[in-house]
């Protein structure tokens, strides 16, 4: 039987959050990217929930969450995820963030170290400088005006028709464009489209990147550590990937050939096999918070 992964919603602070959850065994939390939501792990969640608990947040601001006035950036959302797990009952987990979702788990690690048990990172902000030209020009002052005239529900639909006829003659949309669009589709909405300018301007502005990890990923030597990459990735170069693969010793280094942004929906598969296998082949961190004290102020000694 297929476990039962639909979306569910709680209460917390006041605020209600969408969630998907399945499985039993150790918890793997599923952390989306921008303008995404859980949504997009569906092709991977039933196979994982057969092995684990599995959790997949709609970050705040994104999919059926609420979208207040407030903070969005890493440290809250890292903290939002901090409050789900609690409120579902779970003291620790593994954490597998996408895009921007990886920079959620790299801060998640950050903030809550006695926490994270495995650290899994699929395409992920937060690394590096570089980062799509669009996205930069969409972290530009008014672009939040310019955003409503090219998201429209109107135009959205109209794109999900000329999917489906071709669909129809056997041409079929790539997956990587699939989870674009139904990004894209997401901004439809006004109160969505205002979380992504304040989730964007947060992370990345007119000259790429504005947050990076690269100067603390010495503080997951111990923690188990997986990167997985397509080497087609348009939006945040596979060098990232590479340089954070260096950077962390023990880490291991997962190239998708032929694959752009989105692994785990072009191949679920193998991306579900890969995390399966990372999973049954190490143990889970017992880094405490002292520990992680210790290995930062060594450092600076």
């Amino acid at each position: 039987m297929t476990p039962l992964v639909e979306l569910q919603h709680i209460e917390i602070h006041g605020h209600s959050v969408g969630y998907r959850s399945g499985g039993s065994g150790p918890v793997i939390v599923l952390i989306h990217g921008m303008a995404g939501s859980s949504a997009t792990w569906r092709l991977v969640m039933p196979v994982l929930a057969e092995h684990f608990t599995v959790v997949a947040p709609d970050l705040v601001g994104h999919g059926e969450s609420e979208k207040p006035r407030g903070d969005y950036s890493l440290g809250a959302f890292a903290s939002g995820v901090r409050d789900l797990l609690l409120a579902l009952g779970h003291e620790r987990a593994t954490f597998v963030g996408q895009s921007l979702g990886g920079g959620v788990a790299m801060q998640f690690a950050y903030q809550f170290p006695e926490r994270c048990e495995r650290l899994v990172l699929v395409s992920s902000g937060g690394l590096g400088d570089e980062v799509n030209v669009l996205l930069r020009l969409l972290a530009l002052p008014g672009a939040e005006l310019v955003l409503p005239l090219a998201c429209t529900n109107w135009l959205h639909d109209a794109g999900v028709r000329v999917a489906g006829w071709a669909a129809k003659i056997g041409l079929h949309t790539s997956p990587h464009l699939t989870e674009l669009w139904q990004s894209y589709g997401s901004l439809a909405d006004a109160k969505t489209r205002t979380a992504f300018v304040h989730t964007l301007r947060s992370v990345v502005d007119v000259t790429g990147q504005r947050v990076s990890a690269a100067d603390r990923l010495y503080l997951a030597a111990e923690v188990p550590t997986l990167i997985i990459w397509g080497d087609h990735d348009s939006i945040i170069p596979l060098e990232q990937g590479r340089a954070a693969h260096s950077a962390i010793p023990g880490s291991r280094l997962e190239i998708f050939e032929g694959t752009g942004h989105f692994p785990h929906c072009e191949h679920p598969d193998r991306f579900c096999n890969v995390l399966i296998e990372f999973m049954n082949t190490t143990s889970p961190s017992t880094t405490s918070a002292s520990q992680w004290r210790d290995r930062m102020l060594a450092r600076s000694t």
